[in-house]
């Protein structure tokens, strides 16, 4: 028999609802921890001695922003900042809201700081629904300290924010909750009979309470939410029971969603992820990205693109048939489209996850980049110029020496006047051998002389 985790109580209000004070809210409201004590998860930022907790309990916060995944505790975390620094709570949302209402809310707080000496705590709620203009209007009150300031979005502030209101503010990310938090969440609802659940006599299984927090993807509201749906719509046994077991978990809570944002973080980190895990040479976890992305709804234009890239800056002269498998994978993918076009994907992700690796090409070409960006402008050698009009030679262009009239197609000759060296071949792959014809042909270079006399007369 599986474990049950169990709260029952006996008397008459055994299987009444949630107290009325609460009915109307979602389980995952009335659960909302009040306190730094009752606060689950985000132990990098509140545990004793960390920078956050320290602010918060001296109350020497001015501005912060907090970025983090839906339901990691931004708002709750706000609440409790105003609570525990005793200020006076001021809402605002960047999407219910408009910037008259942010005024009005910043002009209260000058009047209050004026009339009693109260501090105000305003907490911006999905900030990055305000475009930067509009974000302006926060400077003056953090400039002069008028408010304490709490800004929260999903999205990355460095990409969303005006670079005004983040250089005033210290910058925290939660992340998403663990699979252990999520449990712990439940089980604290569970037990909890004048906010959660524990008034309906409920019966759950390990593997439930495992599979609501698996599913959630780290997120307690959604995880609170389900196991709420699951205690409210399942019949009670014979002897008023509620079992919630696995099967009654997947009922309540659907397959998840892969949170991904095609514009924001989850997109640059997951094809981050994706190409490093190529470059690192994991082909197990470059298709797992790769998989999130296509699941998510990713362009598989923009995936096939990213290969194609990688194909030559990362893999390059280690292994040229990389390229080639890269651009078949890309016009195979306009060809086909999806579903089948996830198959030359993934076909091209750990092709190239497993191929030797060499970035010394584009390394080269950087480094000469460099010099020509720096001003440092060589003269073409006259050999190397075009010669096809009259009075090339009368100009000195001569002396080119054609590499095909000599034995083994090679000749030494100066192609860069200072003799400048940018391709330094790796030892990776197909590289090795091309790192041992350089090196012999460059030896020859400098011992200023030919392996063999030309089979005809060179070329002008």
């Amino acid at each position: 028999m599986p474990d049950l985790f169990q709260k029952k109580i006996d008397g008459p209000d055994a299987t009444s609802a949630p107290h009325s004070r609460f009915a109307s809210q979602p389980l995952a409201e009335r659960m909302r921890p009040r306190s730094l004590a009752e606060y689950t998860g985000q132990e990098h930022l509140l545990s004793s001695g960390k920078l956050l907790r320290r602010a918060i309990e001296a109350d020497r916060l001015s501005s912060i922003l907090l970025h983090g995944p839906p339901g990691t505790g931004k708002t709750t975390l706000a609440r409790i900042i105003a609570a525990t620094t005793h200020a006076s709570f001021e809402p605002f949302s960047g999407v219910e809201n408009s910037v008259a209402d942010l005024r009005r809310a910043l002009q209260r707080a000058t009047e209050r700081s004026a009339a009693t000496g109260g501090s105000t705590l305003l907490f911006v709620d999905e900030i990055h629904r305000l475009n930067k203009a509009q974000q302006d209007v926060l400077l003056p009150a953090l400039e002069d300290g008028s408010v304490h300031f709490i800004g929260a979005t999903t999205h990355n502030p460095y990409f969303v924010l005006s670079s005004a209101l983040i250089s005033r503010s210290q910058v925290f990310q939660l992340e998403p909750l663990t699979l252990l938090h999520l449990i712990e969440l439940q089980r604290r609802a569970l037990a909890d009979s004048e906010r959660g659940l524990a008034t309906l006599r409920v019966d759950i299984t390990e593997e439930a309470l495992e599979h609501f927090a698996l599913q959630s993807e780290g997120d307690a509201r959604k995880c609170l939410g389900a196991l709420e749906l699951a205690a409210l719509t399942t019949p009670p046994d014979a002897s008023g029971a509620v079992l919630i077991d696995l099967a009654v978990a997947r009922d309540s809570i659907q397959r998840k969603a892969v949170v991904y944002d095609r514009s924001g973080d989850q997109h640059y980190d997951t094809i981050s992820a994706l190409i490093k895990s190529v470059r690192g040479g994991d082909p197990d976890a470059a298709l797992y990205w790769l998989a999130r992305m296509l699941i998510a709804g990713e362009d598989i234009r923009f995936l096939a693109r990213r290969l194609v890239i990688f194909a030559s800056e990362d893999v390059g002269l280690a292994d040229s048939g990389a390229l080639n498998v890269a651009v078949a994978a890309q016009q195979a993918v306009e060809l086909v489209g999806l579903p089948e076009a996830q198959i030359p994907l993934a076909h091209a992700t750990v092709y190239l996850a497993t191929a030797p690796k060499s970035n010394r090409a584009y390394v080269a070409l950087l480094a000469a980049r460099k010099d020509v960006e720096s001003g440092r402008s060589l003269a073409i050698p006259k050999a190397l110029r075009d010669t096809h009009f009259k009075g090339a030679k009368a100009m000195g262009y001569t002396g080119y020496l054609y590499p095909h009239d000599f034995e083994g197609g090679f000749v030494p000759q100066a192609y860069l006047e200072e003799g400048r060296r940018y391709y330094s071949p790796s030892e990776h792959g197909a590289e090795r051998r091309i790192k041992e014809r350089l090196e012999y042909w460059r030896a020859l270079h400098e011992q200023g002389k030919t392996e063999a006399s030309p089979t005809h007369p060179p070329k002008a």
